[in-house]
């Protein structure tokens, strides 16, 4: 048996053509959508307290009627951590969606439980920060902890087409299906672990098929205006081949495997799920044809104790102005009115906990320029972090008035005021944390 797993979504702004495309042609049994990051999910419940969002992925909306639309008829099951900080929604959403389009009703199955804000709170949990949860007080936002593949396969057992949920790990949505089709228990280490390393080539979708990949001169890749999503045939000895649908664009080559091997991965030899601490160090792969990779020697031990929890908190405002100058002599005059600024935020008081001045087109990313050539164009850039979003305004007003106090030849100012959502992470035990699936 061969299980044929793809990739609808390697975050939440993923483009829906691939995902469609492997529906309608690239044979699958499920499709499987990835669309959570720390800060994802914590902008998703700071919305949902103030009364400004569902608390699911807000792209449910757009992306989900054209996925049911392309598997239901066609038998393909769906899972998905769209749920975000409120499965509960997306269910009954999804289920609504599924009766306004006139299609045959199927089982959801929704997860609870990854919600760990009131556990973090009386734990007085340590962020890695070095911070305790109780300093955060009520600028504490979210808590959500990282879940394994253990209620997928429940959920699936119980006859569930579509699986939604929080807080999924990324690799734990593409081990639940294979857990559950090839009957592996939640202790054979050595299995989870090679399914985890399936799950982790495919979690980022276009990551592994050329769209990261690409780099003109050094990494050719045709074809990224239709990039297809990977897919993944397994095998129940977790070995897989990745490829993707035939004539789609971009490249599955052992290169672009091997960069999503190491992608986001610390100790080769232990990566931390909630399902198992995986071994990806002797994992080898193999070009087997035209985009055919063949991934094997993914291994396990024993799952960590704790879970992660991703901890959204607010922290303050960043005000931001910006300003563009061109011309001969355009780097001398934006390096002076950065000065000009970081004076005038100095002479009026400004109390400014963290402040960046770049130049873009200069020092932004390096430090420094690459090359000793003055470039043509620039623009300054100057961002402050404070207390009130009042003095977070003052910074951009202040890169507004050099409009008319010079250096000369500035314009296109921009301005901008942020609240900041910070996430931190802390672990609890994983005891402490109850899942739930219920059928819809």
């Amino acid at each position: 048996m061969t299980l044929r797993l793809g990739t609808g979504a390697g975050y939440s702004g993923s483009r829906v053509e691939p995902a469609l495309e492997i529906a309608q042609s690239g044979d699958v049994s499920y499709l499987i959508f990835e669309c959570l990051g720390e800060r994802t999910i914590a902008i998703a419940q700071n919305l949902r307290r103030e009364g400004r969002g569902t608390g699911f992925d807000p792209y449910l909306e757009w992306r989900m009627p054209r996925v049911l639309e392309a598997c239901l008829p066609r038998d393909i099951r769906i899972v998905s951590n769209m749920g975000a900080a409120n499965p509960d929604a997306a269910g009954l959403r999804i289920r609504e969606l599924v009766g306004e389009m006139g299609l045959k009703p199927v089982r959801i199955g929704v997860i609870h439980g990854d919600d760990a804000l009131d556990v973090v709170r009386s734990s007085d949990a340590e962020l890695d920060t070095g911070a305790r949860v109780s300093e955060l007080g009520d600028r504490l936002v979210s808590a959500s902890a990282y879940i394994g593949a253990e209620p997928i396969v429940e959920a699936l057992q119980r006859g569930a087409r579509i699986v939604i949920g929080g807080r999924i790990a990324d690799p734990s949505l593409f081990l639940g299906p294979m857990r559950f089709e090839f009957g592996w228990g939640d202790r054979e280490w050595s299995l989870l672990g090679a399914g985890t390393l399936v799950g982790h080539l495919l979690e980022c979708s276009a990551q592994v098929t050329g769209g990261y990949f690409a780099d003109p001169g050094y990494q050719e890749v045709d074809g990224l205006e239709s990039v297809g999503f990977p897919i993944a045939e397994v095998e129940p000895t977790g070995e897989a081949v990745i490829t993707k649908v035939a004539g789609s664009g971009g490249l599955v080559s052992v290169a672009t495997c091997a960069e999503q091997v190491l992608y986001e991965v610390g100790d080769p030899t232990a990566y931390l799920t909630p399902d198992v601490t995986a071994d990806f160090s002797n994992s080898t792969l193999a070009e087997v044809g035209r985009d055919r990779v063949r991934v094997r020697g993914g291994s396990g031990r024993p799952a960590p104790d704790k879970l992660k929890v991703a901890v959204g908190y607010l922290d303050g405002f960043i005000g931001e102005g910006a300003i563009s100058y061109g011309g001969p002599g355009a780097l001398a005059r934006a390096r002076l009115a950065g000065e000009i600024i970081q004076k005038r935020l100095a002479l009026i008081g400004l109390d400014v906990r963290e402040l960046c001045v770049d130049v873009i087109g200069w020092d932004s990313l390096y430090g420094r320029s690459l090359s000793d050539a003055e470039p043509g164009e620039v623009r300054l850039r100057i961002a402050g972090k404070t207390s009130t979003r009042e003095e977070a305004d003052e910074i951009g007003h202040e890169v507004e008035a050099l409009y008319g106090t010079g250096p000369a030849g500035g314009g296109g100012v921009g301005r901008s005021v942020k609240e900041v959502l910070a996430i931190g992470s802390c672990y609890i035990p994983r005891k402490l944390v109850t899942l739930e699936v219920e059928i819809l």
